[in-house]
């Protein structure tokens, strides 16, 4: 699960240094086992379009990470 966590920090934070990429982990890691942890083995795809789905469901931080980086 802390690969996958990682993984997703990367999807989102791609261009950003990795000491950057740590808030957007910690923003989204919650709601990621919260409402995808079915799809968390389906990799960082399925995960960001479940995120997509719980959009209106997921923390404000997570919110707002995703809408920062365009999602």
């Amino acid at each position: 699960m802390t690969r996958f966590l990682f993984m997703i920090s990367l999807l989102l934070c791609a261009s950003a240094a990795s000491a950057q990429q740590q808030p957007g982990h910690d923003a989204c890691a919650r709601d990621v086992s919260r409402f995808c942890r079915a799809v968390m083995n389906n990799g960082d795809g399925a995960v960001l379009a479940c995120l997509k789905q719980n959009r209106t469901r997921l923390s404000k931080a997570c919110d707002k990470v995703l809408t920062e980086h365009g999602q």
